[in-house]
């Protein structure tokens, strides 16, 4: 006949409330386990161009302009 399966395992319940007890992770650090985890370290070189370009395009609308200007 059918087994009784009451409900969810006692023991994920405990997983569960663990892990809700944890500190947050930010997004810095869930990206660099999503890289440890899944081996995707090539992606590391291209994040870094974004952002230094993305800091570029910020900082080229301020009074630091002229000082990035000269560098190029």
């Amino acid at each position: 006949m059918a087994s009784k399966d009451s409900g969810p395992d006692k023991s994920s319940d405990g997983d569960f409330s663990k892990q809700a007890e944890m500190a947050q992770q930010g997004i810095v650090g869930e990206f660099v386990d999503y890289l440890r985890d899944n081996k995707k370290w090539w992606l590391t070189p291209i994040i870094v161009v974004l952002l230094l370009v993305g800091l570029l395009i910020v900082l080229g609308g301020t009074a630091a302009a002229p000082f990035i200007y000269t560098l190029f």
